[in-house]
């Protein structure tokens, strides 16, 4: 039998209906577009779309603007090391602070700005690291927190049966999701 994951996140940079067309309904979707500075317009598309379809929505990176459109929660990238990051808000009850890390000292700022899951990445080679966790480092460096682990990185249909060896929570990507998932896989 195959282990159901809880959690599932799909990043994206832009409000694109026919790639998000393919997506299970049980997707979470986090938006992080660095590079635009005008995210209303996406925004409200993905809030809309994410409403009509149930799926969770997060933002990158801007929690004022996450709480201000009362999204889902908002996912901190490793880059951002502000410790009392989410101590200035007050938090609704159901906004999730989620995040990711590469190593052991981020895992602990993680945990240190509240964050209830953790996205600890490169698990597999990618196109934009060279260096990846592998399945062995990845179990190691969960075991360092009492936060639910979510793999990041090179996931793909060739290696989605040895995420099936990890103590995670979850599984969040892009490529992955761009094509139709595997059947079942979720």
């Amino acid at each position: 039998m195959q282990k159901i994951l809880p959690n599932v996140y799909y990043f994206v940079d832009t409000f694109n209906l026919p790639d998000l067309l393919k997506l299970s309904r049980n997707l979470n979707i986090i938006y992080r577009n660095y590079n635009d500075f005008d995210h209303f317009k996406n925004l409200s598309k993905l809030k809309s779309f994410c409403k009509k379809n149930n799926n969770k929505l997060y933002l990158s990176n801007d929690i004022k603007l996450a709480l201000k459109l009362g999204l889902n929660g908002v996912y901190l990238p490793s880059f951002n090391n502000q410790l009392n990051y989410a101590g200035k808000y007050s938090l609704p009850k159901n906004f999730k602070i989620i995040g990711s890390a590469h190593n052991l000292k981020e895992i602990r700022i993680k945990e240190a700005q509240q964050c209830s899951e953790i996205f600890l990445s490169p698990l597999f080679l990618t196109k934009n690291h060279q260096k990846y966790l592998g399945i062995i480092k990845f179990n190691l460096l969960s075991m360092n927190s009492r936060k639910k682990i979510v793999a990041l990185g090179g996931i793909r249909k060739e290696n989605l049966k040895k995420i099936f060896l990890l103590k995670i929570n979850g599984i969040a990507g892009i490529t992955l999701f761009k094509k139709k998932a595997p059947e079942g896989a979720f």
